[in-house]
């Protein structure tokens, strides 16, 4: 069902729509507030920018609807200090979310276009604790593990191993779990013997991971600097 929308709608009703799924968390409803998903949506999209639906942004990729970006990320439960790793930062609005509840954030995005866009989004927020790279989201960031929180915005039967092994014990990874199409979000916890499986946080649709610990991809990522 879609949500009320007001005479002129905004910021608001995505926090309406958060509170309507059970999300609670007021320093992720405040982030969601004063996160204008206008500076994040191709501008031939504004007039849905304040539904809680995807929206296209380019080579067959959407947004996550907002309501389950605020799902996703309150079942990271961060405090403020978390370095966050995210795959798949697509424009930047769940980029931007993140950086406003944790320490830093590093965002992964396959394709350069769109990272690059997702760069230019997120300094025109004045957002300086997130940074996006282009690469193969599969292999997560190495070189910047270990990571306090994962989360995983496409679609894969398992978790990649090498995002397993990123994050440190103790943390949390959320990640659709299935072909591509119809999933299951799950929540995973780090510890010393591996991933934990703690509960599922929603049933969603999600467009599939692609990369060498997910499905062959298309075409290699490359950089636009």
């Amino acid at each position: 069902m879609m949500p009320h929308l007001r005479p002129d709608p905004g910021p608001e009703d995505l926090v309406e729509a958060a509170r309507a799924c059970g999300v609670t968390d007021e320093r992720l409803l405040c982030a969601l507030r004063a996160t204008p998903r206008a500076a994040f949506v191709p501008a031939a999209h504004h007039a849905s920018v304040y539904v809680d639906v995807p929206l296209p942004i380019g080579h067959g990729q959407v947004t996550t609807q907002p309501s389950l970006v605020a799902r996703m990320i309150a079942a990271l439960g961060l405090t403020g200090d978390e370095r966050v790793l995210e795959i798949g930062s697509g424009h930047g609005f769940q980029t931007a979310l993140l950086a406003r509840l944790a320490a830093y954030v590093v965002g992964v995005e396959r394709w350069a276009d769109i990272a690059g866009q997702a760069r230019a989004n997120l300094a025109g927020q004045s957002i300086g604790n997130a940074e996006i790279v282009v690469a193969d989201g599969t292999l997560g960031a190495a070189d910047r593990a270990p990571f306090d929180a994962i989360v995983v915005s496409a679609a894969y039967p398992e978790v990649p191993p090498p995002l397993a092994a990123q994050l440190r014990a103790g943390g949390r990874l959320v990640q659709p779990i299935g072909p591509g199409g119809q999933e299951r979000v799950e929540l995973y916890e780090g510890t010393r013997e591996g991933l934990v499986r703690r509960r599922t946080v929603a049933l969603a649709h999600f467009v599939r991971l692609y990369g060498e610990y997910g499905y062959p991809p298309a075409a290699p990522p490359e950089d636009d600097g």
